[in-house]
């Protein structure tokens, strides 16, 4: 999904269409991720469900933000997704959803760390990872394993580790 760019000039404004998506979700289990509004009322929705999200899904959510519109007033192009596992996490649910599953991090000050997410809180997480370390009476670096948690303001990046 591109950057997100508001003008209050626009009509379309994006707590409008949040405030649609929000409507049409509150009846599944969906939840929102991103909403975008750009140059020219580029609109663009990103949704996800703990259990994934199907085009039927993407197609009557679009619908259902096309009918809180009014194409009359002021004309828009409309792209409903979802979220990709290529991309970032950007809302709390998506934290939950990939509970138990391998992410990788990177923190703001730049540190990479890739393990188990084993506990998600509105503030924070916890992960599980392994590191090569030196042990005091052992000549080779020995894995140990961390268990430590972040608070989610220290997070640059989170991202579903995808394996194949």
């Amino acid at each position: 999904m591109s950057p997100c760019f508001i003008n209050p000039r626009f009509m379309i404004q994006k707590k409008d269409i949040e405030q649609l998506t929000i409507n049409h979700l509150v009846s599944t289990s969906h939840f929102l991720v991103e909403v975008c509004v750009g140059s020219g009322n580029d609109i663009e929705v990103c949704i996800d469900d703990a259990n994934g999200i199907q085009l039927d899904d993407c197609v009557a959510l679009s619908r259902a933000i096309e009918a809180g519109l009014d194409r009359d007033k002021e004309d828009f192009s409309l792209t409903v997704t979802s979220a990709g596992l290529d991309q970032a996490l950007k809302v709390f649910p998506q934290y939950l959803k990939f509970m138990g599953k391998e992410v990788a991090l990177v923190l703001r000050d730049g540190k990479k760390l890739k393990g188990i997410l084993t506990e998600a809180q509105p503030e924070s997480i916890t992960l599980t990872y392994t590191q090569m370390e030196i042990v005091e009476g052992k000549r080779r670096k020995q894995k140990i394993e961390h268990q430590d948690c972040f608070p989610l303001s220290e997070l640059k990046s989170t991202k579903p580790v995808i394996q194949f």
